[in-house]
């Protein structure tokens, strides 16, 4: 099965269009990097100091639901819209997204699938991020011009989206497959997790796919027959019903846009992950090695 849009596009591809001046209303590149706060990178500093000529900043934290307790929440459709439209992004627009990690590629897919949730099929990963961009010695700027503001209109598939009590449910009834992209030490529990209030492990028939893995070594994202064989390794059947869940909602995307690739879409998403499990679900349904963890 071949995916019907290219959920990645190559830097030799996108400096191209930036060559011949093809960015603009029909083509937008957003620079969607996110870090954990003990990070300590400022992202948007960052931008203004160097990015690929033309795009702009799209901020995960920002375009959110701000009224959740969990990190970058889904915002509405109509917050969405007015977001991305402000970014000179309308219905008919392809969006490449990409960031500056030094994976190649960590948050970008997240920002790839808000479009897709929203209703916005044209929209693509940069393969290999900034990281590659700049390795194969492609221009950035600091140069920055606000785009013109376009209408969009979003539209939420809310069955894309998982909330804790589908999750919990799932826990009981097994119908649906849950592939965790966290670390395999965060998902055991024997390595911390990066927020304070949050202690490691992972809930009952979660699949370890640590998002790395469907990345190579030179940050670029794994061709299709690797990505077949991976998920067959991990025991993940593409055939049956699957969700995706991390930290926060965001590396997670990761096996989405994979299996995507693959042909596969209608994949959820448990938008609020661990950070959320961990803080809401019974005891019983904390697994971890380091025993002893929730009282």
């Amino acid at each position: 099965m071949a995916a019907p849009f290219s959920a990645v596009v190559s830097a030799q591809w996108l400096a191209e269009a930036v060559k011949t001046k093809l960015v603009g209303p029909k083509l937008r590149i957003l620079d969607g990097s996110w870090y954990l706060p003990k990070s300590k990178r400022n992202t948007r500093v960052e931008f203004a100091q160097k990015h690929i000529p033309g795009a702009s900043f799209f901020d995960i934290d920002e375009c959110c639901d701000k009224s959740s307790q969990y990190d970058h929440m889904l915002p509405t459709s109509s917050d969405f819209s007015r977001y991305v439209g402000d970014l000179g992004i309308g219905n008919d627009t392809h969006v490449v997204v990409y960031d500056t990690s030094d994976f190649g590629s960590f948050s970008a897919p997240r920002v790839w699938w808000m479009f897709r949730v929203f209703g916005h099929t044209l929209v693509s990963v940069l393969d290999g991020g900034s990281k590659n961009w700049l390795a194969d010695g492609h221009p950035v700027t600091s140069d920055y011009s606000k785009p013109e503001r376009r209408d969009f209109q979003a539209s939420l598939n809310q069955s894309w989206v998982k909330s804790f009590e589908d999750v919990l449910e799932n826990i009981k009834t097994k119908q649906v497959q849950v592939v965790d992209a966290r670390s395999a030490g965060r998902f055991r529990g024997t390595d911390p997790e990066p927020r304070e209030d949050v202690l490691p492990g992972h809930f009952p028939g979660t699949i370890n796919m640590p998002f790395t893995s469907f990345l190579d070594s030179s940050g670029k994202h794994l061709g299709t027959e690797t990505l077949s064989k991976l998920f067959k390794e991990a025991g993940v059947d593409l055939e049956k019903p699957l969700w995706a869940s991390c930290g926060s909602g965001v590396t997670a995307c990761h096996v989405i846009l994979a299996a995507y690739r693959l042909g596969y879409s209608g994949l959820g998403l448990y938008d609020g992950s661990w950070g959320e499990f961990f803080k809401r679900a019974p005891p019983e349904f904390i697994i971890s090695e380091e025993q002893g963890k929730k009282e």
